[in-house]
């Protein structure tokens, strides 16, 4: 009994120590100024509303959490074949069995996860200084953008295998998705579709089936994307050189 119980402490801080380790890969360097950013930029927007003649709305906060949620999934997603490069582990990486399952999976689920609750508490606090709000419901919503834009990242690291080349696409298609918003609006095609704004004139049932199609749509985009990036990282020869 003693023997089993040594084994699994043992295996305990095994893990913990993997997931620290990995933490400081994937969370590293840049990171923190990114995290700076997103949490500068919504304590100036919401310092902003604080003191707006205009009332504060949720559909208002939901927009306003979404771009510090983007910053925040940014790094860790563009940058993290490029932090391994830079780590030189890579071809270490590249050595162990199912390496996109033992390692990159992981690390995708932690940065996700460290990002959620980032999202979670800056809901929180947005419900606490500018009006109540639905913070588990919100923070879930915004997590299918967030999703979306991590998972592509980490696509396009795995192909163009530079972070600052990944950033300036990810950018691109963010600016050319934005734009196009205006055109789509109620649409659940719209990726930046806010699901707490009800379309005057459309009825509540219609808009729910629009914001389901809508998350199911861009969340099997984001499993695709992953799973392509998963897959791309088999080709070791086009990493290791």
């Amino acid at each position: 009994m003693q023997k089993h119980n040594n084994t699994v402490i043992a295996k305990s801080r095994l893990t913990l120590q993997f997931i620290r380790y990995n933490l400081k890969i994937v969370f590293g360097n840049k990171f923190v100024y990114f995290l700076g950013a997103s949490l500068i930029f919504y304590l100036l927007i919401t310092s902003i509303n604080l003191f707006a003649s205009d009332s504060v709305s949720v559909e208002g906060v939901y927009f306003q959490l979404m771009f510090p949620a983007f910053l925040l999934i940014f790094f860790p997603t563009t940058y993290g074949i490029q932090n391994d490069e830079d780590a030189r582990i890579l071809e270490i990486l590249f050595g162990i069995p199912n390496y996109r399952y033992k390692i990159w999976l992981v690390r995708l689920v932690m940065a996700f996860f460290m990002v959620f609750w980032f999202i979670f508490l800056m809901a929180n606090l947005s419900g606490v200084l500018l009006i109540n709000v639905p913070v588990w419901e919100i923070t879930l919503r915004l997590m299918v953008p967030v999703l979306l834009f991590g998972m592509l990242g980490f696509f396009f690291s795995t192909v163009v295998k530079n972070g600052n080349g990944t950033a300036v696409i990810v950018v691109i298609i963010g600016l050319i998705v934005w734009l196009f918003s205006g055109f789509l609006e109620a649409s659940p095609w719209n990726i930046f579709l806010n699901p707490f704004e009800l379309p005057s004139g459309m009825s509540e049932t219609v808009w729910s089936n629009v914001v389901l199609k809508h998350m199911r749509t861009w969340l099997i985009v984001a499993l695709v994307a992953a799973l392509w990036g998963l897959l791309n990282l088999q080709q070791r020869e086009k990493f290791i050189k």
